[in-house]
């Protein structure tokens, strides 16, 4: 640890550790600190094993249980904008991070801490640059080094689902798709050929396509194919000679990645088409036994993930997940972010009852 971090009051209440964590400001590159406190918090637990990679913190039981679940929720949020210290008013909490996802670290810090004999052996995981590019996730990095800490039965995500469980995730593709021409001065047109209107055959057929609605495990995935930027010209005098369109497939989870990139170039066949980014998409894994209890003991009913969440780096290794935690997924990263405080509560209480032992 860096020095002697400042207790998180893991032992108040709910809401006062949520606040504590919103005010303590994490933006994704600057998580060391609060890694510290949440570090200090899991060691003064004497029933966990805890280890840190980096700005990632984990910890353990081992009772040897028949079966293991594990937690992960990302400790680092998007820059604040005049949206901090927190805010109570009328039942909502207001602050970045609210929602995104310092609701759902403060229910695992605390469950991580005061659920001291599971019924299942936990491991919890926080970890840091989940908003920035995957080359910098925390979580990936922490699984490089200790593989064995995100092996389980079912993994549980505790992004924001408005408490109720979203399973698996649809996976992002994103390419690039340029048009060439010749330069020309503009005053003299028709010796050029003009890259930037070639993109109009680009734009129609994504103005025509047809998106699907996947079913997966009984679970409806919308897709989507989208432009997302485009980039062209010169000067103003000049005929441009090469014009890209930036372009977004959304895939459901019965694709692999190389699935999504053959269409992608079926549907612009004839057009130079060049992959820059991709994230594999997550089956929700709903007939497991583990998820199966997870679903009894929360109740509820469940959702597909239409964004990508580390579900899919979960499912990459072979576990089943599923993403659940409080606050509304569309007031993620907004000004306006805040999060109802008995929906925390609530996630709260499922969590319990899905590790706590019968009364």
């Amino acid at each position: 640890m860096s020095g002697s971090p400042q207790a998180l009051p893991v032992s108040g209440s709910l809401l006062e550790l949520t606040q504590a964590l919103v005010d303590h400001e994490s933006p994704s590159g600057s998580e060391a600190a609060l890694a510290d406190q949440i570090e200090q918090a899991l060691r003064h637990a004497a029933h966990l094993e805890v280890v840190r990679v980096g700005n990632t913190v984990a910890a353990r039981t081992t009772l040897n249980r028949p079966t293991r679940m594990v937690w992960a929720g990302h400790i680092d949020t998007v820059p604040e904008n005049n949206n901090l210290p927190s805010r109570l008013a009328d039942g909502w909490l207001w602050g970045r991070g609210t929602v995104d996802m310092k609701s759902g670290v403060a229910i695992g810090v605390k469950c991580a801490v005061e659920i001291s004999a599971p019924i299942h052996d936990v491991t919890w995981i926080f970890y840091d640059n989940e908003e920035v590019e995957a080359t910098k996730n925390g979580l990936g990095f922490f699984a490089a080094v200790h593989p064995e800490w995100v092996q389980g039965d079912l993994a549980v995500v505790g992004e924001p689902t408005g408490g109720v469980i979203e399973a698996g995730c649809n996976g992002t593709l994103r390419v690039t798709v340029t048009t060439s021409g010749t330069r020309a001065h503009s005053a003299r047109s028709w010796m050029g050929i003009n890259a930037i209107h070639g993109v109009s055959a680009v734009l129609r057929i994504l103005e025509n396509y047809e998106a699907l609605t996947v079913v997966v495990d009984g679970l409806s995935y919308r897709e989507g194919l989208n432009a997302v930027g485009i980039t062209g010209g010169v000067a103003g005098n000049v005929i441009p000679d090469s014009c890209t369109v930036t372009i977004n497939y959304r895939f459901a989870p019965d694709k692999s990645i190389e699935d999504a990139r053959s269409h992608v170039r079926a549907v612009f066949e004839g057009f130079d088409v060049v992959v820059v980014d991709a994230a594999a998409a997550a089956k929700p894994g709903l007939s497991t036994p583990a998820a199966q209890g997870f679903m009894d003991a929360v109740g509820g009913v469940v959702h597909p993930k239409f964004g990508w969440t580390d579900v899919a780096r979960f499912s990459e290794w072979g576990i089943p997940a599923l993403n659940f935690g409080p606050g509304d997924p569309s007031l993620a990263h907004a000004d306006d972010e805040r999060v109802e405080v008995a929906q925390i509560e609530s996630v709260f209480q499922a969590m319990r009852a899905w590790l706590s032992p019968a009364a």
